[in-house]
C-alpha cells in the first residue's frame, strides 16, 4: 500500500492498493490502444469512402481534426478531471450559449440548426456545440451528484434535485431547439444514468419520461419529416425510391459484402448511390468492402472500449471519477450502438455519427477529449493530484511568460 497526501486535504492520507493502481494503468493503456486503432481504422475507411467522389478533402480535414482532438484530450488530461469538474457550471453556460447561437444565428442544414460555421486558414470549420455539450453535462451531473450525495434527492433546498434539473434541462432544451432529437435523447439518457448510479430515486424518472412523451407527441403531430423516418425504417423495400432510399442502399451494401467483403476501395454503393457514405453511413461501406468480418472487428473495438472505460471508472478512488467515467463511456458506447442500429435497419434513420470513425470534426474532437478525461481518471488512481505536479513543471519551464515569472521566483525561494 502507498500513502499520498492530497494538496487540499494534507491531514488525510490516501491509501492506494498497488493492484488496483496497476489495473487502472493497464486499463488506460488498453483504452488508448483501442482508441488509436479505431481512429486509424476510421481514417482508412474514410479515405476509401470519399476518395473517388471528393479526393483527399475529407481525409485531410479528418486528420487535422483528429490531431486537434488528440491535443484537446492531452490538455484535458493535464488539467485533470477534478479541475474540469469544478468548471462544469461555467462549461454548461458556455455550451448553452453556443447552442443558442447555432439555433438562431446560423442557417439550418438538412432541417436542423446544429452547426456554427467559421473559417480557419486553409479550411472551413463547422462546429457542432451539442457534441461538446455532452461532455459538459457529464461533468456537471457527476460533480453535482457526488458533492450532494445526501441531498440531491430532496425536492427542496439549494442542493436538491431542482438545481440539477434546471441547469441540465436548460442545456437539453438548447439541443432540442436546434432540432437535434437524437443527441437530445442521448444526453438525457447519459444524465439520467449518472444520477441513477449516484442513487436517484426511481420516481424522479417520470420527469424524463414526460419529456420523451412530449417529444414523441411533437414528432407525430408537427414533424412529418421525422415521422416518416420512424415509419419508413419498418418497410424500407416499399419506400426505397422515397424516404427509405438511404436505408435500402445501406442494406444493399451489407448484403453485397457477405462474409469477407468486395475488397478495400471496391465499394459500388459509394458511387453516388448511398448518401452520407462518409459520415453517418460509413459503416455501410465497411460492411460492403470488408464484409461481416470487418463489422465484427468494429464491434470488438467498441466492446473493448466499453470494457476498459468501465474498468477505469469502477477502479476510481473517488465517487466523482466513477460517475463521470461511467457517464462518458456510456455516452460514446450508446452513440456507436445507435449508429450501428441505424445503418442495419434496426432503428429509424438518425443523424448520429459512428464514434471515432465517421467524418466530422466536432464528433472526433469531443470523443478524444472524453478519452483524455477517462485517462485522467485512471492516472489519478495511480498518482493522486498528478496534474498539480505536471502543471507546476510546465509553468516553471515557461517562466518567461507574463504571470509566470513570479511563480518561478517563489518556487526558487521555497
Amino acid at each position: 500500500m502507498k500513502s499520498f497526501y492530497l494538496n487540499d486535504e494534507p491531514s488525510a492520507p490516501v491509501e492506494l492498493d498497488t493492484r488496483e493502481s496497476a489495473a487502472s494503468l493497464n486499463a488506460m493503456h488498453g483504452l488508448l490502444l483501442v482508441v488509436t486503432l479505431i481512429v486509424v481504422f476510421g481514417l482508412t475507411m474514410l479515405y476509401s469512402a470519399s476518395y473517388n467522389t471528393d479526393g483527399l478533402k475529407y481525409f485531410r480535414n479528418q486528420i487535422i481534426w483528429a490531431v486537434m482532438g488528440g491535443t484537446g484530450g492531452a490538455v484535458a488530461f493535464l488539467i485533470g478531471y477534478r479541475k474540469l469538474a469544478s468548471w462544469s457550471t461555467i462549461l454548461m453556460g458556455g455550451a448553452f450559449l453556443l447552442l443558442l447561437v447555432a439555433a438562431f444565428c446560423f442557417p439550418s442544414i438538412n432541417g436542423a440548426n446544429r452547426w456554427i460555421k467559421f473559417r480557419l486558414p486553409g479550411m472551413e470549420m463547422t462546429l457542432q456545440p451539442s457534441e461538446f455539450a455532452k461532455i459538459a453535462v457529464a461533468l456537471f451531473v457527476a460533480k453535482y451528484c457526488s458533492e450532494n450525495i445526501r441531498t440531491f434527492n430532496h425536492l427542496r433546498g439549494k442542493r436538491g434535485i431542482l438545481p440539477l434539473l434546471g441547469i441540465t434541462g436548460a442545456v437539453v432544451c438548447g439541443i432540442l431547439i436546434g432540432r437535434d432529437f437524437g443527441t437530445t435523447a442521448l444526453v438525457m439518457t447519459m444524465a439520467v444514468a449518472i444520477a441513477v448510479m449516484a442513487g436517484l430515486r426511481w420516481y424522479y424518472l417520470a420527469i424524463p419520461a414526460v419529456f420523451a412523451g412530449m417529444a414523441a407527441l411533437y414528432v407525430v403531430l408537427f414533424d412529418s419529416n421525422r415521422l416518416s423516418r420512424v415509419t419508413t425504417f419498418l418497410r424500407p423495400e416499399e419506400t426505397r425510391s422515397g424516404g427509405g432510399y438511404q436505408l435500402w442502399n445501406s442494406l444493399l451494401a451489407f448484403g453485397s459484402g457477405g462474409w469477407t467483403g468486395v475488397g478495400f476501395m471496391e465499394s459500388r454503393l459509394k458511387q453516388k448511390y448511398l448518401p452520407e457514405q462518409h459520415t453517418d453511413f460509413i459503416l455501410s461501406i465497411v460492411g460492403e468492402e470488408l464484409g461481416l468480418i470487418g463489422m465484427l472487428f468494429v464491434l470488438a473495438l467498441y466492446v473493448c472500449f466499453t470494457w476498459f472505460g468501465l474498468r477505469i471508472s469502477m477502479n476510481s478512488r473517488s465517487r466523482l471519477g466513477m460517475l463521470l467515467g461511467c457517464g462518458l463511456t456510456l455516452g460514446i458506447t450508446l452513440q456507436a450502438a445507435i449508429n450501428i442500429a441505424v445503418v442495419t435497419g434496426a432503428a429509424p434513420t438518425k443523424g448520429m455519427p459512428a464514434a471515432f470513425i465517421s467524418y466530422g470534426g466536432s464528433n472526433i474532437m469531443a470523443s478524444l477529449i472524453a478519452v483524455g478525461i477517462l485517462s485522467s481518471i485512471a492516472f489519478d488512481n495511480v498518482c493522486p493530484n498528478y496534474n498539480v505536479q505536471y502543471m507546476s513543471a510546465i509553468r516553471s519551464k515557461l517562466w518567461f511568460l507574463p504571470g509566470n515569472r513570479q511563480f518561478r521566483k517563489n518556487r526558487e525561494e521555497s
